[in-house]
């Protein structure tokens, strides 16, 4: 971690760059936005979230502007080295093997997994929330980097920690039907309420997939005031982001 951003903690090769932002970054935003609001579609002016997103660029020195997606709680993966880079495709995980471009994923407690072959060949980026996660997004991201799974290395980043996230019997049930084992990332609270261990879930969809190079987690964003959180502050809060890039 150094200032600002939180550098992946993972074994990828020298070519893949991977940062994720927090609410204290080089930003313009006003309360209750914090400061470095990256989110168009949270409440704030555009002006201001654009000025966010330039200082973003310039202060990492990215190769180029993030290819931001319309996200949408589905499993759709845009490749986005087929895909003009002024389009912003409706979908929620995006890859790419074109040094230069610049995979953005905005969260605020749903959880974004980067992706890279240990070749260094390809990347990834997925926002997981649980209805995502269900639906398999995970699963597709590898799927379309088209490579051998077991050659995929997976890093997850900042999301709603087990003791924050509450859900109800309907969450559970996605889950559960799909893998039993996944009766162990819950926790019952109160009748038809659940701890929810969002991470582990994600980790035992990455195994079952074929990817065992596993990495990062161990974060909360609700209690973590470095981020935003959704269910800490409502939807008027903002949103951070989480980019992969190749070196050019």
């Amino acid at each position: 971690m150094s200032g600002s951003w939180i550098f992946p903690d993972w074994p990828s090769p020298a070519r893949v760059h991977a940062t994720v932002t927090t609410r204290d970054g080089p930003g313009i935003s006003q309360p209750p936005f914090g400061q470095f609001n990256l989110g168009l579609r949270s409440g704030e002016y555009e002006y201001t979230v654009r000025s966010n997103r330039g200082a973003l660029r310039q202060s990492l020195d990215l190769p180029a502007e993030p290819r931001w997606l319309r996200q949408v709680h589905g499993k759709v993966v845009a490749d986005l080295g087929l895909l003009p880079s002024s389009d912003e495709p409706e979908a929620d995980a995006a890859v790419s093997h074109l040094p230069g471009t610049v995979l953005a994923i905005l969260t605020a407690d749903c959880l974004p997994v980067l992706f890279c072959t240990q070749d260094g060949a390809t990347i990834g980026a997925a926002h997981a929330g649980w209805r995502g996660l269900a639906a398999g997004v995970l699963e597709e991201t590898v799927e379309q980097m088209q490579r051998p799974s077991a050659s995929v290395l997976a890093w997850l980043g900042p999301c709603i920690g087990a003791l924050s996230y509450e859900v109800g019997d309907e969450v559970r049930k996605a889950f559960v039907e799909h893998d039993a084992t996944a009766e162990e990332a819950f926790e019952a609270t109160r009748p038809g309420h659940w701890l929810c261990d969002l991470a582990m879930l994600a980790r035992q969809r990455l195994k079952a997939a074929g990817v065992r190079g596993i990495y990062g987690g161990g974060f909360d964003t609700r209690v973590d005031t470095r981020f935003y959180s959704y269910r800490r502050e409502g939807a008027r809060g903002g949103r951070f982001a989480s980019l992969i890039w190749l070196a050019p």
